[in-house]
This record gives C-alpha cells, sequence and structure tokens, in this order.
C-alpha cells in the first residue's frame, strides 16, 4: 500500500510540474472549474501552509513518523488487514512528501477543492490525502475495536 501510495504521489507531482508552472492551474472542464482544478502550489510547512519557517523541522518529523510507523507496522499480530492498510496509507504520504522535501526543500501540492465546506481549502496533493484517509481509517478502527471491547464485557458481566 504504501508503495502505491508513493508511485502514484511522486507521479502526480512530477506531471504537475512537468505541464504547470508554480500558481498556474489546469481546469479539467469549464463547468467543474468553480469546484475543482488543478493549481500548482509548493509549500515548505505543515499541512494548510503552517509554520513555512520550519521546514527542516519536518524533515525529522517525517522520519520519526515513519520510523515509527513502520516499528509498529512489524509488531502487528496476524490478520490486522485493515490496520496494515490504514498504516501503510500513512506511511506512503509521510514518504511522499519528505522525498519532496529532500529533493526540493518544499512540497508540491495541487487539488484545489472550492466548495462548501472547503471554500478557501489550502491546495493538498495525493500523499495529504493517502494520510488523512490513513488517519481516518485508523480512528473508525479503534472506535470499532472499543465497541466490540465494550460488548464482550457487557455479555461477560450479563453471565
Amino acid at each position: 500500500m504504501a508503495a502505491l501510495v508513493v508511485l502514484v504521489d511522486q507521479l502526480s507531482k512530477y506531471l504537475v510540474m512537468a505541464r504547470l508552472g508554480t500558481g498556474q492551474f489546469w481546469e479539467i472542464a469549464p463547468w467543474l472549474a468553480p469546484v475543482f482544478r488543478f493549481t500548482h502550489v509548493t509549500n515548505t510547512g505543515a499541512a494548510f501552509g503552517l509554520f513555512r519557517e520550519w521546514g527542516d523541522f519536518f524533515v525529522v518529523v517525517a522520519t520519526i513518523v515513519i520510523v515509527v510507523i513502520i516499528f509498529y507496522y512489524h509488531h502487528l499480530p496476524d490478520g490486522q488487514r485493515m490496520m496494515r492498510v490504514a498504516l501503510g496509507l500513512q506511511l506512503g504520504g509521510a514518504i511522499g512528501n519528505l522525498v519532496d522535501r529532500l529533493r526540493q526543500g518544499f512540497v508540491v501540492d495541487f487539488i484545489d477543492l472550492n466548495f462548501w465546506p472547503l471554500r478557501e481549502w489550502p491546495v493538498f496533493n495525493v500523499a495529504d490525502s493517502s494520510i488523512v484517509a490513513g488517519v481516518v481509517l485508523l480512528a473508525l478502527l479503534m472506535i470499532w475495536e472499543e465497541r466490540r471491547e465494550r460488548e464482550k464485557r457487557q455479555a461477560v458481566e450479563d453471565g
């Protein structure tokens, strides 16, 4: 999963950089332009362009996150397929953005959504989407597991 995310992320960023100058955009269809387009921007900071002057710090943070995810992944018990998918999505996204930071000193963003509730939403990329999807999946799995444990405890108490 992580390798697929890195491949799609890096290929999409390469195509954006090859076809659009920084600040330029491409509209897939005129009717879709008010809602979605590709806009080439660069980001030296964190998500949503926050803390732009902390670029080197985010290299360190991404490296630590990658190591922790790999360590945790290798210690998962068998049968945790969805947990592995969630971690793979997060790992692939972290690696994809880290590659950009190490190679260029910034992350390439290009997915530009502009509809409620995303009015004025920052431009993002495949790696960002993958990280968010992985975190959401992980949270859902944790909620589901907690619910199962609670039901088991209740069944034991009810005897």
